[in-house]
């Protein structure tokens, strides 16, 4: 009797250790991106490259890092921007054929961009209040539609789905200026982006 008590109790400590340490493994799986993304356009720089995670019962909610890059233009020189961006898709709709679609892509995203021409608090230089906003942090809200390839499991190398989408976005500073300027125009303060996501697992 005492041999079989304390075989159970040995099992059981097993298990509570098996579980501790399965527990402990997840929390650092949960940190593997799920997915990369390129993006183009969007007020985050030309061209945007970057990582993130799905979560969620359905995985209906991503959050993605991304660097772009931002051409010189009329500016002295090329910068780097940094893009942190919440993603939501309410439902998916399955098209056949491994096809599928999100009707409805929306979020918000902030964007900084990076170099000493740009402040977050406004510089002694300026009367007080001139700005009123930040020049290097900026809030962006999207709304936007996706389109994703489901790839067969032998077909699959890289990735295990491809996910083509738009996006129409604008900033705080344009919604600011849309409201106190009567005679600007949606592609004032409107953005276009096109994008890839590659799911990864």
């Amino acid at each position: 009797m005492a041999l079989l008590l304390f075989c159970y109790n040995a099992s059981a400590q097993e298990n509570r250790y098996d579980r501790r340490v399965h527990h402990y493994r997840k929390r650092w799986e949960n940190l593997i991106p799920t997915h990369t993304k390129i993006q183009f356009a969007g007020n985050m720089g030309l061209l945007s490259v970057g990582t993130g995670w799905d979560y969620g019962k359905k995985n209906q909610w991503e959050t993605d890092i991304l660097l772009g890059f931002l051409p010189k233009f009329s500016s002295d020189k090329a910068k780097i921007t940094m893009t942190l961006k919440q993603n939501y898709m309410p439902w998916s709709i399955d098209l056949g054929k491994g096809f599928s679609t999100e009707p409805l892509a929306c979020g918000l995203y902030f964007n900084t961009i990076f170099g000493d021409d740009f402040w977050v608090k406004e510089p002694e230089r300026y009367p007080k209040g001139y700005y009123g906003f930040s020049t290097k942090i900026r809030t962006h809200i999207f709304l936007g539609q996706r389109l994703t390839y489901n790839i067969a499991p032998h077909k699959r190398y890289t990735a295990k789905a491809i996910t083509f989408f738009y996006e129409l976005s604008t900033s705080d500073i344009y919604i600011a200026s849309a409201f106190n300027n009567s005679y600007l125009r949606p592609k004032d303060y409107l953005s276009l982006s096109f994008g890839i996501k590659f799911q990864l697992f």
